[in-house]
């Protein structure tokens, strides 16, 4: 299938997703994201996490139990999330503290107040956790289509581990991929990790 095919299948999929069962399974990712760093040895040398924060009238991954139990139990692990500019499509970012202001913005994405923002040093981004609608079994992803994702990866973390969340499990093949988009190392789903490289 394509992306739009894809992305019209799975938009509608995830809408028809109680809250309940998206709580559910974020905090099935979540575990699944805390094993996946225990069994290879990264929770002591993670400098910053990239993450998205959810919308939640769209059903995406809830990233907030990651989220504090990286504020909890993992103190030397800064947490960044990004800023959307539309004027210049690309992403901004800031660290975020339990302290943070949030404010939603146009689009419905929690994002760091004016006055809360301090800007993240990408050279110290050691994993991104990447949205998504669905990815298939070699690694891409399909998105919302804006590109604002495979820009920020190719060109400000590409040294980055890139970690998709989702809900569901990979389709085989998505059919037109584009040279710009960029493939997940890994990809967390409540059921399984996939890993690419």
């Amino acid at each position: 299938m394509t992306k739009a095919e894809l992305r019209q299948a799975f938009l509608a999929k995830r809408k028809a997703f109680t809250a309940a069962e998206v709580s559910r399974d974020s905090q099935r990712i979540a575990n699944n994201f805390f094993t996946y760093l225990e069994q290879h040895d990264l929770d002591d040398s993670l400098a910053v996490v990239h993450t998205f924060l959810p919308i939640k009238r769209r059903n995406e991954v809830d990233t907030w139990p990651i989220i504090n139990q990286i504020w909890t139990n993992f103190p030397h692990i800064q947490v960044s999330v990004p800023v959307t500019d539309e004027y210049t499509n690309q992403l901004i970012n800031y660290t975020l503290f339990p302290s943070t202001a949030l404010v939603e913005s146009r689009l419905g994405i929690p994002e760091p107040a004016i006055g809360s923002r301090y800007e993240t040093d990408l050279t110290q981004v050691s994993i991104v956790l990447v949205p998504l609608l669905v990815f298939d079994q070699s690694g891409h992803r399909v998105g919302y289509g804006g590109g604002y994702y495979d820009r920020f990866l190719a060109n400000d973390v590409p040294h980055s581990l890139k970690i998709g969340l989702s809900l569901f499990e990979p389709v085989e093949q998505i059919d037109d991929l584009e040279y710009t988009d960029v493939k997940l190392d890994v990809c967390i789903s409540p059921t399984q990790t996939s890993i690419f490289n």
